[in-house]
């Protein structure tokens, strides 16, 4: 029962923060923000918002340093939106998706590349032995 109200706690607040920094900040660091999840805590008083930025590294810092000083007033938007008696505190972490999948996506073309070259090898490859090597008792007689 409590899992299911932080999870449509953690989804409303995800929504609320989504809208709000689509109509934007007065922010001019805050570059183009993706809210990827929200993490509530088991007593519903904090938040852990994870958000992705397109764009560089720079772009990147800057838009977390836009987040981290608009937390009060996203926390503001918040509690005017949600019915709950306590407004649960905001922390945004940058969220590593992006580059996790980068990471897997190069991985697997690494392994792609090393399995076509074993199956070149292969396709020129020969046996050790005799092309036969199982004898029956019928070829000995």
């Amino acid at each position: 029962m409590a899992g299911e109200r932080q999870a449509r706690l953690a989804d409303r607040i995800r929504v609320i923060l989504a809208e709000r920094l689509e109509k934007g900040l007065r922010d001019p660091r805050l570059g183009f923000v993706t809210i990827t999840d929200v993490r509530v805590s088991g007593d519903l008083q904090h938040a852990s918002v994870f958000y992705t930025v397109l764009g560089t590294e720079e772009e990147r810092i800057s838009s977390g340093a836009a987040l981290t000083s608009a937390t009060g007033m996203l926390r503001s938007e918040v509690g005017r939106q949600l019915s709950t008696r306590l407004v649960p505190t905001l922390e945004f972490i940058p969220d590593a998706l992006p580059e996790n999948a980068d990471h897997i996506g190069a991985l697997l073309r690494e392994a792609q590349q090393r399995d076509a070259d074993v199956a070149k090898l292969a396709s020129s490859a020969s046996h050790a032995g005799d092309a036969d090597p199982y004898r029956s008792d019928d070829d000995q007689e």
